[in-house]
């Protein structure tokens, strides 16, 4: 089994599956051509179109990663060859505890706060309830319907969203156009983990933000694609209401309260980019479940042997991108 790795950390990755498969030939994508034209597999991360084209008899290809939007809009990706991503793979908790920081920024008034704070303002705001806070998760894939549970765990009222039906214990879920539109307008706060799609691409959109309540927040972990940031930053409202306490539509305050953002169409986000200055909107890098190497590592050897034994594992389907 010859296997090809391209990653920014390729090494660290093929010191590790060289020691959990010792049979096989583990290389990176600079090793010389001879010998990675010949992958059996490939393991990679954002890989560029030189390396499909070189390949002579590839069987699958491992996505380090829960996103293949990039590997499926490779144009050099080969047709027909089986492509694995990773699911879960120990993301899923760091992810919780983003989304319940974001859920709690706004349940727990800490954005007030913090204005507060910037005019030495001591005064406590009246405590929403978890029973009356709903929240709305779309994508109930791997991570999203582990996110959902956990907030429902907590005492949330939580409503979830899925292009087919499914059931989850203690989340109301809804599916399809009417499914949407029924979540939002049940929702103070809406988290978006959906895969990048042609269906997904900008739904948070001007029509959306206007079915959520006054007042409703926005946290994305998820993609940067998903939302249309025109429409977002209409919905925020003008940076001018930095001042104002009102978590509804008061003056100087748009529909939104206030988001959470840590995907963006372009990342790094540029310097540029009137999201920065905004007094209404947190922003982190891209940082809300970073893939625990250990946890990744043991789904990757899994499909590999599964696959050297000629065992089904299952796969992306590109026409859905996921």
């Amino acid at each position: 089994m010859q296997i090809l790795i391209h990653a920014a950390d390729a090494k660290q990755w093929q010191t590790a599956i060289a020691s959990a498969l010792p049979t096989a030939k583990v290389m990176t994508s600079d090793a010389a051509l001879e010998d990675r034209q010949n992958a059996d597999y490939l393991v990679v991360w954002q890989p560029p179109s030189w390396l499909f084209e070189e390949q002579t008899g590839l069987k699958g290809i491992i996505n380090l990663g829960a996103g293949v939007d990039s590997l499926l809009n490779n144009p050099s990706l080969p047709a027909g060859i089986p492509i694995v991503k990773l699911r879960d793979a120990g993301m899923a908790g760091p992810m919780i505890d983003y989304v319940r920081y974001g859920v709690l920024h706004f349940q727990r008034d800490f954005d007030c706060y913090a204005r507060q704070q910037r005019r030495f303002q001591w005064q406590e705001q009246p405590l929403t309830p978890k029973a009356e806070w709903g929240i709305g998760v779309l994508g109930l894939g791997a991570i999203g319907a582990r996110v959902a549970q956990a907030l429902s765990d907590d005492g949330f009222p939580v409503h979830g969203w899925s292009r087919s039906s499914k059931t989850l214990d203690g989340v109301t879920c809804h599916h399809g156009e009417a499914g949407l539109t029924a979540l939002l307008g049940q929702v103070k706060s809406l988290v978006t983990l959906l895969p990048n799609t042609q269906a997904t691409r900008q739904i948070i959109n001007a029509e959306t933000l206007a079915a959520l309540p006054d007042g409703a927040s926005l946290i994305n972990p998820g993609r940067g694609s998903l939302i249309d940031e025109v429409a977002l930053l209409e919905a925020l409202g003008p940076t001018g209401g930095e001042e104002s306490d009102d978590k509804t539509n008061g003056e100087g305050v748009g529909r939104l309260r206030g988001a959470v953002l840590d995907a963006f169409d372009t990342e790094p986000l540029p310097a540029d980019n009137p999201l920065w200055g905004h007094p209404r909107v947190l922003i982190t890098p891209h940082m809300a479940a970073p893939t625990p190497r250990d946890a990744a590592l043991d789904q990757v050897i899994e499909t590999l042997k599964a696959w050297q034994a000629g065992e089904h594992v299952p796969s992306v389907d590109p026409a859905a991108g996921y």
